[in-house]
């Protein structure tokens, strides 16, 4: 039986407008195996991100137990979460958030240095990241000069780079044209098969979703097979 990376059980999330109470995630179970690619679709605003930032320990549950690693992660106070994200998670998001100031060799390199990794492994795993993603030619360059396609191929490589158990994803491909869509989620789900790292996708793109392993659509606070 593979080894799970994130789960949640019985997971609450609810907003609150003045004295009104806005659920919206209702006792939602889900479990992650090692090397699975898992999209969650669903309408806009039907909690999707919400979702991903709970599994990825960046909110808090109403109510419910979230795993990260077969640790509950809330029996750990907030260094010890922040040590357990930056250890065993990646995340991408819509908009590539490269620090606009550095290469990318710089950005992808910075979780590493963030680890205090020495510089000299932390910038060769960084080029070895971005070979690996096609930029080997536009290490240099910054987040301006780069394409959208490539900005977010940079972004995927600063996730990648710290060889995290799962990557979480928020509508990686939002941002970018059809074609560029496509060529960049090949990359993820190659990258997931051959880095045996855990994939979760939030998308509202079909063709998308179709291509990983599992689908699960989030309706009225539950998720549906």
């Amino acid at each position: 039986m593979s080894k799970e990376i994130i789960s949640c059980s019985n997971l609450h999330k609810s907003y609150f407008q003045a004295e009104l109470e806005v659920p919206v995630l209702m006792g939602i179970d889900l479990h992650i195996a090692a090397g699975e690619s898992l999209s969650i679709v669903g309408i806009s605003g039907s909690g999707k991100s919400t979702l991903l930032h709970l599994l990825g320990g960046l909110d808090a549950p109403t109510a419910g137990d979230i795993q990260i690693m077969g640790q509950s992660i809330s029996s750990i106070n907030e260094e010890e979460r922040c040590r357990l994200r930056n250890q065993s998670l990646g995340f991408i998001y819509q908009f590539h958030h490269l620090l606009p100031e550095f290469s990318a060799l710089e950005n992808v390199a910075m979780p590493l240095l963030i680890r205090k990794i020495n510089s000299g492994e932390s910038y060769d795993r960084a080029a070895n990241m971005l070979t690996q993603v096609g930029l080997n030619h536009r290490m240099s360059h910054t987040p301006g000069e780069l394409s959208g396609g490539e900005r977010q191929r940079a972004a995927i490589a600063r996730a990648l780079v710290t060889k995290p158990a799962c990557i979480l994803a928020d509508e990686p491909t939002g941002n970018l044209d059809r074609h560029t869509a496509g060529e960049v989620f090949k990359l993820m789900l190659d990258l997931n098969h051959d880095s045996g790292a855990s994939l979760i996708i939030v998308t509202h793109d079909p063709f998308l979703s179709k291509q990983t392993g599992r689908t699960l659509q989030l309706v009225d606070g539950m998720l549906i097979e």
